[in-house]
Order: structure tokens, then sequence, then C-alpha cells
């Protein structure tokens, strides 16, 4: 994790302890139902404040909380198509393993990668900290993965045109 983004992460940290404080509510639509109140959006009074925050214009996490359930929507920083197709591919076979990750969304909200919903089951069930580690872990990975196999791509291309431009001069 670079210091650079410390202070990204350290308030992406600070705001899911605060959200992190849910119970169970039953839905007051449905009789014995209890269902992610984020998600289904049936009561506004049980909806508190979105937050957004943003390390620049393309990096940004949304952290919508509810009085049952928190979704962390996280958008990385793809600076160029290479980059946004590795993420969009990396994205993509994570969500298809969704079931694995147990707070992953399968599907993201419009305008971000990866979403995650964390029910008030799942705060029972699990740490809270070790769920915000994971959360500041995962985005710090997928952050370096990017990198790595935007690297790894541009070497291969360099390797494959030094090798093509070799053959063309013999």
């Amino acid at each position: 994790m670079s210091t650079a983004q410390q202070p990204y992460f350290d308030c992406i940290k600070r705001t899911l302890n605060a959200a992190l404080c849910l119970v169970s509510f039953p839905s007051p639509v449905v009789e014995r139902h209890n269902k992610p109140e984020v998600e289904v959006q049936t009561s506004p009074e049980l909806l508190l404040n979105s937050l957004l925050i943003c390390r620049d214009e393309q990096e940004r996490t949304l952290i919508e909380s509810s009085v049952n359930s928190v979704r962390v929507s996280i958008c990385f920083k793809k600076p160029d198509a290479l980059s946004e197709l590795i993420a969009a591919k990396h994205v993509g076979f994570l969500a298809q393993r969704a079931e694995r990750f147990a707070i992953l969304r399968r599907k993201p909200i419009p305008g971000y990668d990866v979403s995650f919903l964390i029910t008030n089951e799942a705060a029972e069930t699990m740490h809270k900290a070790k769920v915000i580690e994971f959360i500041i872990q995962f985005i710090s990975a997928i952050d370096a993965d990017i990198t790595a196999m935007k690297l790894n791509a541009n070497s291969r291309a360099r390797r494959a045109a030094v090798d093509w431009l070799s053959v063309l001069s013999i």
C-alpha cells in the first residue's frame, strides 16, 4: 500500500467503521421479510446519507448506508484504454465468483467497477474490523494487479515488436 493512497484508505476505513453499526430491521412493507434496505429502498426514512470519497476524478468510493445494510461501490483509476480493459476483465472474473466472497455483488451499481453489500447478518457473523480490512486490501490489491498486468502486457508487446522488427530487418 503506497503512502500516497494512505489518506484515501484511512478515510474509507473510518467511514466504514461508523457505517457498519447495523441492526436487524424487518421490512415495514412485507411481514416477516428482512431485505437490505439500501438495495430495495422501500422506506426512505430508513436510508442514511450516502458518502462519496474521491481520491481524484476517476478513483472514488461511494458508501450508501441504511439501518440494516451498507453498500460500498468502488471505481478504480483507469488512465488509459488498456487499464480499462484489464480492470473490466479482472473485475468480471471476480464477479463470476461472487458467492465465494459472501459480500461481493455480482453486478455493481452503474458508474462503478465493483460493489459490496454488507447486511446485518454478515455484520453479525463476521468481524467488523476484518470486513473493513478486506475491503481496503481488495482496493489496494486490484490497483496493484491492474498496474502489474498493464506492465506485463506492455513488456510482452515490446518483446513481440522487437522480434518482429528483427525478422523484417534480416
